[in-house]
């Protein structure tokens, strides 16, 4: 037996496995077949790849900000230069982009590369039994004495409900939903593009994945993410009409940069039913003794990476203050 279960490998996911491991035996879950939850990447072949969640870091507080330089002299992560282009128009303090070297799972990679890691484990309920948990995929189990859940708010609600107080679950929080399409531009001009954030009815941010300069290209690759509108509009309908939708993107974007539609061409689209909470909750995290069950997420804090990082270092000082028993040895 384990001392703790952490489910899910985005950053929140990640953050509090490393620091747990340093006292306690931890094993992470994640139903995905890769690590990185929004953060993760997307392989179109052994070279091309997109990030097709999380576009890039930028640090906000000295302590995050520090790491992540820390770890880009260790080149695991970069900056990302060239031409952001914002559109919106909002007043902003133009902070650094900081992006992976292979792809932006690279900071989730190194803060468990020594953790086991159980892939395409898909977790359908969870069962504390006085002492410890019991964790049950679609074909095993596994068990630890401690649980910690990284998922979003209605996903965590939903598969623990049991186990939470009536105040955390009445919480009004809505998750934000998300719709990136992945798409191959034919071409022989490389366009000066780094990123573009716009006010539209349909696009809200394009990245130019060949400007992260992970691989040369004589074509270009763009990573698109619709606005908050269009992608709550769709993002109970798009599985069933990928293509529709999927033109329909291209359509828009291809008026924007004032390139032939038909040059593009779609590789994914992928909906983020809760991909992001607008608003701060009143807690940072959540951590129930009595249940040997921890919650940690960006939904507590806000809708970045941030977010996710911090709450991961609230849950962990909670624990520490009142640590649980390990795990007997067999």
């Amino acid at each position: 037996m384990i001392d703790f279960c952490i489910l899910g490998s985005g950053l929140s996911g990640s953050k509090i496995a490393s620091l747990l491991s340093k006292n306690y035996s931890v094993e992470i879950f994640d139903k995905a077949k890769g690590i990185g939850g929004r953060s993760s990447n997307k392989k179109l072949n052994k070279l091309i790849s997109f990030d097709h969640g999380l576009q890039y870091y930028s640090p906000k507080d000295d302590q995050f900000r520090n790491f992540l330089k820390k770890l880009i002299k260790q080149k695991v992560l970069k900056i990302w230069g060239g031409n952001h282009l914002d559109f919106t128009f909002k007043k902003k303090t133009n902070y650094q982009k900081i992006i992976g070297v292979n792809g932006n799972n690279d900071l989730n990679k190194y803060l468990i590369k020594n953790i086991k890691k159980n892939l395409n484990k898909e977790i359908v309920r969870i069962k504390f039994k006085k002492t410890y948990w019991e964790i049950s995929g679609k074909n095993d189990k596994f068990f630890s004495k401690n649980l910690i859940i990284t998922f979003p708010f209605n996903q965590t609600k939903k598969i623990a409900k049991r186990y939470l107080d009536t105040n955390f679950l009445n919480q009004n929080i809505k998750m934000t939903p998300n719709i990136t399409l992945l798409v191959k531009q034919r071409t022989n001009k490389k366009i000066p593009i780094s990123s573009i954030k716009l006010r539209n009815k349909i696009v809200s941010w394009a990245a130019s994945e060949n400007s992260k300069k992970r691989f040369f290209s004589k074509d270009n690759y763009w990573t698109i993410q619709t606005s908050e509108n269009y992608s709550k509009k769709i993002i109970n309908l798009y599985k069933k009409n990928r293509n529709y939708y999927s033109n329909q993107i291209i359509k828009e974007f291809s008026n924007i940069l004032n390139i032939k539609s038909k040059r593009f061409k779609p590789f994914k689209i992928h909906g983020w039913k809760y991909s992001y909470n607008k608003y701060k909750t009143n807690r940072e995290c959540l951590w129930n003794q009595k249940y040997q069950i921890g919650i940690c997420g960006d939904w507590f804090i806000g809708p970045n990476a941030e977010a996710s990082w911090n709450s991961a270092v609230a849950l962990y000082k909670k624990i520490k203050k009142n640590p649980p028993s390990k795990s007997r040895r067999v």
